[in-house]
Protein backbone atom coordinates (compact mmCIF):
# COMPACT_ATOMS: atom_id res chain seq x y z
CA UNK A 1 0.00 0.00 0.00
CA UNK A 2 3.52 2.33 1.07
CA UNK A 3 4.57 2.69 -2.57
CA UNK A 4 0.69 2.56 -4.21
CA UNK A 5 0.41 5.93 -2.32
CA UNK A 6 3.65 7.49 -2.81
CA UNK A 7 3.29 6.49 -6.94
CA UNK A 8 -0.07 7.87 -6.81
CA UNK A 9 1.29 11.68 -5.81
CA UNK A 10 2.51 13.39 -9.06
CA UNK A 11 5.41 15.57 -9.51
CA UNK A 12 5.48 18.80 -6.92
CA UNK A 13 5.16 21.11 -9.76
CA UNK A 14 2.48 19.21 -11.07
CA UNK A 15 1.00 18.53 -7.47
CA UNK A 16 0.81 22.41 -6.51
CA UNK A 17 -1.01 22.84 -9.99
CA UNK A 18 -4.00 20.70 -8.40
CA UNK A 19 -3.49 21.36 -5.29
CA UNK A 20 -4.45 25.35 -6.54
CA UNK A 21 -7.14 24.44 -8.85
CA UNK A 22 -9.14 22.13 -6.24
CA UNK A 23 -8.51 25.64 -3.79
CA UNK A 24 -9.98 27.71 -6.60
CA UNK A 25 -13.06 25.14 -6.90
CA UNK A 26 -13.51 24.97 -3.25
CA UNK A 27 -13.53 28.99 -3.00
CA UNK A 28 -16.56 29.01 -5.93
CA UNK A 29 -18.26 26.75 -4.59
CA UNK A 30 -18.27 27.51 -0.26
CA UNK A 31 -18.50 30.99 0.81
CA UNK A 32 -17.44 29.83 4.33
CA UNK A 33 -13.98 29.76 4.44
CA UNK A 34 -13.77 27.42 7.64
CA UNK A 35 -15.81 24.83 5.99
CA UNK A 36 -13.50 24.29 2.54
CA UNK A 37 -11.84 21.15 2.13
CA UNK A 38 -8.98 22.22 -0.53
CA UNK A 39 -6.82 25.31 0.86
CA UNK A 40 -4.27 26.72 -0.73
CA UNK A 41 -1.76 30.05 0.76
CA UNK A 42 0.22 31.30 -2.01
CA UNK A 43 2.51 33.33 0.14
CA UNK A 44 2.74 31.08 3.58
CA UNK A 45 6.13 32.14 4.24
CA UNK A 46 9.15 33.79 2.73
CA UNK A 47 9.59 31.04 -0.54
CA UNK A 48 6.90 28.91 0.76
CA UNK A 49 3.38 27.57 -0.45
CA UNK A 50 1.17 25.44 1.37
CA UNK A 51 -1.43 23.30 0.69
CA UNK A 52 -4.19 22.00 3.06
CA UNK A 53 -7.22 19.43 2.77
CA UNK A 54 -9.34 19.31 5.68
CA UNK A 55 -12.34 17.48 6.36
CA UNK A 56 -13.77 18.88 9.06
CA UNK A 57 -13.95 15.71 10.67
CA UNK A 58 -10.12 15.78 12.68
CA UNK A 59 -7.98 14.41 9.81
CA UNK A 60 -5.71 16.99 7.57
CA UNK A 61 -2.98 17.01 5.04
CA UNK A 62 -0.52 19.84 4.85
CA UNK A 63 1.84 20.05 2.12
CA UNK A 64 4.60 22.81 2.27
CA UNK A 65 6.06 23.70 -1.27
CA UNK A 66 9.45 25.40 -0.97
CA UNK A 67 12.62 26.27 -3.17
CA UNK A 68 14.43 23.18 -0.81
CA UNK A 69 11.78 20.78 -2.26
CA UNK A 70 8.15 19.47 -0.73
CA UNK A 71 6.98 17.92 2.89
CA UNK A 72 3.29 16.23 2.80
CA UNK A 73 2.74 16.02 6.67
CA UNK A 74 -0.78 14.12 7.11
CA UNK A 75 -3.13 13.09 10.21
CA UNK A 76 -5.72 10.83 10.55
CA UNK A 77 -7.00 11.26 14.04
CA UNK A 78 -8.70 7.30 14.47
CA UNK A 79 -5.14 5.73 13.12
CA UNK A 80 -3.17 4.07 15.81
CA UNK A 81 -0.15 5.88 14.70
CA UNK A 82 -1.79 8.99 16.43
CA UNK A 83 -0.01 10.55 19.20
CA UNK A 84 -3.13 10.31 20.84
CA UNK A 85 -3.33 6.34 20.63
CA UNK A 86 0.38 6.21 22.04
CA UNK A 87 0.73 5.93 25.70
CA UNK A 88 3.63 8.30 26.12
CA UNK A 89 1.91 10.54 24.02
CA UNK A 90 4.73 11.10 20.96
CA UNK A 91 5.30 11.19 17.68
CA UNK A 92 5.78 7.34 16.23
CA UNK A 93 9.91 6.36 15.86
CA UNK A 94 10.48 6.86 12.25
CA UNK A 95 7.87 9.28 10.74
CA UNK A 96 10.16 12.29 10.53
CA UNK A 97 14.01 10.65 11.59
CA UNK A 98 14.97 10.44 7.98
CA UNK A 99 13.81 14.01 6.99
CA UNK A 100 16.18 16.29 5.56
CA UNK A 101 16.59 19.24 8.10
CA UNK A 102 15.85 21.50 5.55
CA UNK A 103 12.33 20.18 4.68
CA UNK A 104 11.66 19.21 8.33
CA UNK A 105 12.34 23.07 10.00
CA UNK A 106 9.02 24.06 7.55
CA UNK A 107 6.85 22.26 9.84
CA UNK A 108 7.98 24.24 13.27
CA UNK A 109 5.24 27.02 12.58
CA UNK A 110 2.40 26.62 15.49
CA UNK A 111 0.02 26.82 12.77
CA UNK A 112 1.31 23.40 11.01
CA UNK A 113 0.85 21.14 15.07
CA UNK A 114 3.75 19.03 13.59
CA UNK A 115 3.08 17.15 16.51
CA UNK A 116 -0.39 16.13 15.06
CA UNK A 117 1.24 13.20 12.80
CA UNK A 118 0.73 10.21 11.52
CA UNK A 119 3.16 9.89 8.38
CA UNK A 120 5.22 12.04 6.79
CA UNK A 121 6.13 12.65 2.72
CA UNK A 122 8.34 14.30 1.31
CA UNK A 123 10.40 14.94 -1.52
CA UNK A 124 13.86 17.02 -1.91
CA UNK A 125 14.32 19.02 -5.30
CA UNK A 126 17.56 16.48 -6.23
CA UNK A 127 14.67 13.82 -5.54
CA UNK A 128 13.31 11.54 -8.58
CA UNK A 129 10.14 10.07 -6.43
CA UNK A 130 9.03 10.79 -2.92
CA UNK A 131 9.92 9.63 -0.25
CA UNK A 132 8.35 8.56 2.84
CA UNK A 133 9.35 8.01 7.07
CA UNK A 134 10.39 4.05 7.79
CA UNK A 135 7.21 3.20 10.44
CA UNK A 136 6.47 -0.16 11.56
CA UNK A 137 2.63 -0.18 10.97
CA UNK A 138 0.43 -2.58 12.90
CA UNK A 139 -1.05 -5.37 10.84
CA UNK A 140 -4.60 -4.42 10.39
CA UNK A 141 -4.19 -0.56 11.28
CA UNK A 142 -3.32 2.54 8.89
CA UNK A 143 -1.29 5.55 9.00
CA UNK A 144 -4.35 7.25 6.98
CA UNK A 145 -2.17 8.13 4.03
CA UNK A 146 -4.20 6.20 1.47
CA UNK A 147 -7.32 7.63 2.29
CA UNK A 148 -5.39 11.69 2.87
CA UNK A 149 -3.85 11.22 -0.61
CA UNK A 150 -6.67 10.04 -2.38
CA UNK A 151 -8.23 13.45 -1.45
CA UNK A 152 -6.04 14.70 -3.76
CA UNK A 153 -8.20 14.46 -7.21
CA UNK A 154 -6.39 14.72 -10.46
CA UNK A 155 -9.53 14.67 -12.79
CA UNK A 156 -12.39 16.92 -13.03
CA UNK A 157 -14.17 13.88 -12.14
CA UNK A 158 -13.06 12.74 -9.22
CA UNK A 159 -13.53 16.58 -8.32
CA UNK A 160 -17.14 16.57 -9.24
CA UNK A 161 -17.94 13.31 -8.03
CA UNK A 162 -16.12 14.40 -4.55
CA UNK A 163 -18.51 18.22 -4.61
CA UNK A 164 -21.78 15.93 -5.34
CA UNK A 165 -20.98 14.66 -1.84
CA UNK A 166 -19.26 17.01 0.25
CA UNK A 167 -21.04 20.28 -0.81
CA UNK A 168 -24.46 18.57 -1.88
CA UNK A 169 -24.16 20.57 -5.20
CA UNK A 170 -23.41 19.30 -8.61
CA UNK A 171 -21.07 21.65 -10.19
CA UNK A 172 -21.29 21.69 -13.94
CA UNK A 173 -18.21 19.17 -15.30
CA UNK A 174 -17.67 20.75 -18.50
CA UNK A 175 -16.57 24.23 -16.18
CA UNK A 176 -14.79 22.20 -13.72
CA UNK A 177 -12.48 20.75 -16.09
CA UNK A 178 -11.88 24.12 -18.11
CA UNK A 179 -10.17 25.35 -14.50
CA UNK A 180 -8.18 21.71 -14.72
CA UNK A 181 -7.21 22.32 -17.93
CA UNK A 182 -6.44 26.06 -16.46
CA UNK A 183 -8.21 27.95 -18.48
CA UNK A 184 -8.46 31.62 -17.11
CA UNK A 185 -12.04 31.83 -14.39
CA UNK A 186 -14.17 34.19 -15.54
CA UNK A 187 -17.48 35.63 -13.90
CA UNK A 188 -19.49 34.15 -15.85
CA UNK A 189 -18.05 30.68 -15.17
CA UNK A 190 -18.61 31.19 -11.43
CA UNK A 191 -22.11 32.28 -11.62
CA UNK A 192 -22.34 28.78 -13.97
CA UNK A 193 -21.01 26.90 -10.55
CA UNK A 194 -22.46 28.72 -7.67
CA UNK A 195 -25.19 30.94 -9.00
CA UNK A 196 -25.53 32.10 -5.14
CA UNK A 197 -21.72 33.46 -4.80
CA UNK A 198 -20.79 36.60 -4.80
CA UNK A 199 -18.63 37.16 -7.68
CA UNK A 200 -16.55 39.74 -7.06
CA UNK A 201 -15.65 38.41 -4.26
CA UNK A 202 -14.47 34.93 -5.63
CA UNK A 203 -12.62 36.87 -8.12
CA UNK A 204 -10.66 38.72 -5.49
CA UNK A 205 -10.09 35.51 -3.43
CA UNK A 206 -8.78 34.05 -6.91
CA UNK A 207 -6.49 36.19 -7.75
CA UNK A 208 -4.29 36.41 -4.57
CA UNK A 209 -4.53 32.27 -4.91
CA UNK A 210 -3.61 31.71 -8.88
CA UNK A 211 -1.23 34.54 -8.32
CA UNK A 212 1.96 31.99 -9.82
CA UNK A 213 -0.37 28.84 -10.46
Amino acid sequence: MEVNVLERLPNPIILKKLMKIQASLNIILCEDEWLRYHRFVQDWDEGVCMAKIDNGAGDHLIILFSTEGSIIKGFDHESELSPYAQDEHKVLEGIYDDVPKELLTLLEDDAIEKDDVTFCIWRENSDTSWRKGKVEIPKGESDGSDFLVGCIFHTPEDFVEFAEGYFEISPSLDIVAKIYDEFTITAEMINILNPDCDVKEVLQELELLRLKI
